[in-house]
């Protein structure tokens, strides 16, 4: 966007795309839980819990604050450190929230049993998984694919909906409502530890670059007062520290939560009363004492 779009950073600018399929979800999930859910699952069986639909709510507010007004704008033509938030909040935060919100038997309609379960089995093995998610990271971060995406809305939405759909993938074995496909809890903070390693590659990278990285970025209005650099700089400490300490969390949350509970199982000591019959039936049992005589 040139001209009068740079005069006023935080001019309000509707998203009507986004609009339409926030609502078309919500739609969509009231009406799973309260047409379908009843007519799929057992009599007498839960539908959905009060988590699933906490964790749908936290997932429709990220998904709509991260795709309009003012992060999608200002991180669009102004600042890439909110580009890297907006992108941070579509693979980190909102995808885990997702897979929470959807209830079992949701999911296995969704998928079914035929050739999109068998890719679907493919793809959530965590190697398979891990490999996918963090090579779409590397390449949205590649400086030429940046600069076309953000001056392109179908190629921008599109890589959004890779990043998601790859993010959807990478959190299945963590936290997806398959339980044959998740992963032990033992092996679960190893995995996630593995996820925090690739993004370190381009957040270095950008914390020490020299010079302009993204020149679409390099434009005369600077939100905050935020130098090109700078702003590269807190992209780089975003992708960083942010993703860092959020999956760093969850492998402390995974590692106590395993050893925990054996910890827990092996020093649980129960002491049972003994009855009045109890004890006399040890004593009749037990011989008496032989009489030594000196």
């Amino acid at each position: 966007m040139l001209g009068v779009a740079f005069a006023d950073p935080w001019r309000f600018q509707a998203n009507p795309e986004v609009y339409v399929l926030v609502a078309f979800l919500v739609g969509a999930y009231i009406y799973s839980i309260r047409v379908i859910g009843p007519r799929a699952v057992p009599a007498g069986q839960q539908v959905v819990s009060r988590t699933n639909i906490i964790c749908f709510v936290g997932a429709m507010i990220l998904l709509f604050s991260a795709s309009t007004w003012p992060i999608h704008q200002i991180g669009e033509d102004y600042l890439y450190s909110v580009h890297m938030l907006q992108h941070m909040m579509l693979s980190y935060f909102m995808p885990p929230l997702v897979l929470l919100a959807t209830p079992t038997w949701l999911m296995r309609l969704i998928v079914g049993t035929g050739r999109a379960w068998r890719v679907v089995t493919f793809m959530a093995k965590p190697v398979v998984a891990a490999v996918v998610f963090n090579m779409v990271v590397m390449v949205t971060h590649i400086p030429p694919v940046v600069n076309s995406s953000v001056q392109s809305a179908p190629l921008h939405y599109g890589l959004h909906a890779l990043l998601v759909l790859t993010s959807l993938l990478m959190w299945t074995p963590v936290v997806g409502p398959f339980e044959e496909l998740r992963l032990s809890h033992a092996a679960k903070p190893i995995y996630l530890f593995l996820q925090s390693v690739v993004p370190t590659v381009p957040a270095g990278w950008l914390t020490f670059a020299e010079g302009v990285v993204y020149k679409h970025y390099n434009q005369p209005v600077r939100v905050w007062n935020i130098s090109v650099t700078d702003d590269q700089q807190l992209a780089g400490a975003i992708m960083k520290i942010g993703g860092s300490v959020f999956l760093w969390t969850l492998v402390a949350f995974y590692f106590f939560k395993r050893f925990a509970t054996n910890w827990k199982e092996e020093n649980t000591y129960r002491r049972t009363p003994l009855t009045f019959e109890q004890v006399q039936s040890e004593f009749e049992a037990t011989p008496a004492p032989s009489e030594q005589v000196s």
